[in-house]
């Protein structure tokens, strides 16, 4: 039976900088086994003109105010930063933590934050090009800098469940990978994952399954999703609550599962 890890999303809107803080310290103290943040400009849910931090100043903060836990972000937009120096700062805010940082990334989606702050929109399957364009060039970068990551690598997370191409670069880039939907939903993207690690030569149990799930019903279904390939399941905490009443009890059952399973 495999080991299960149980993290966190502290959803960086709708609250000050304070209460997103002391909830981090929360979380880490809990025991729980990984810490994330989301990359938008804007609210994606409540008052549209709420309050809203950017993702990697607060990455930067996450790094001094935890300890020991792993933290990423849930995930990065691929547009909004040319990838050297998105490299360049992942491996800034890894030093920071002391080799703690997870480099999560992804396509982007949410329309607002483009038109906005000025990038170009392009269509779906351009955004996917250009993180099939940008993966090379962020590794390549990290092997690069001085001094490079504390542990020699940054884990690359990929979110996404498209089966022909964010698939395929998971398999090719990835160390974790980010999917979403019903156990059901989730177990068929997982098996093309693995089709895709076929295909590249990939050993398939090198990339770790993650879920983020918003529902209170995912405990519920927990042993579903763990039968259809979840491992590390991500629950989010939304401001200005910032509510850990369900990550607690998804702790609970990871060890409880964990003992059994040991």
């Amino acid at each position: 039976m495999p080991t299960i890890k149980v993290g966190c999303t502290v959803h960086p809107q709708q609250s000050t900088y304070e209460q997103m803080r002391e909830t981090w310290k929360n979380v880490e103290n809990l025991g729980a086994d990984s810490l994330w943040t989301w990359d938008h400009f804007f609210p994606l849910y409540g008052d549209p003109e709420g309050m809203h931090f950017e993702g990697y100043s607060l990455l930067a903060a996450m790094a001094e105010v935890t300890q020991t836990i792993p933290f990423g972000m849930l995930v990065t937009c691929n547009s909004y930063r040319n990838p050297n120096l998105l490299a360049d700062m992942a491996r800034t805010v890894d030093h920071i933590s002391g080799g703690r940082h997870i480099l999560g990334i992804g396509s982007g989606w949410f329309e607002r934050d483009y038109l906005e702050y000025g990038y170009d929109f392009k269509t779906a399957p351009d955004r996917l090009r250009d993180l099939d364009a940008a993966m090379p060039i962020i590794k390549k970068r990290l092997a690069k800098l001085n001094p490079g990551p504390v542990n020699g690598q940054i884990p690359i997370m990929i979110g996404g469940s498209g089966p022909k191409v964010t698939l395929r670069i998971t398999a090719q880039y990835a160390d974790l990978w980010n999917g979403g939907g019903t156990p059901e939903e989730f177990g068929a993207k997982n098996l093309i994952l693995d089709e895709w690690c076929q295909k590249l030569d990939r050993d398939p149990q090198e990339i770790e399954r993650t879920l983020i799930r918003n529902d209170p019903d995912v405990i519920d279904r927990a042993e579903e999703y763990v039968e259809n390939g979840v491992t590390h399941f991500i629950l989010a905490a939304k401001g200005p609550e910032f509510d850990l009443s369900l990550l607690r009890q998804m702790l609970e059952w990871r060890d409880a599962r964990n003992a059994s399973s040991s």
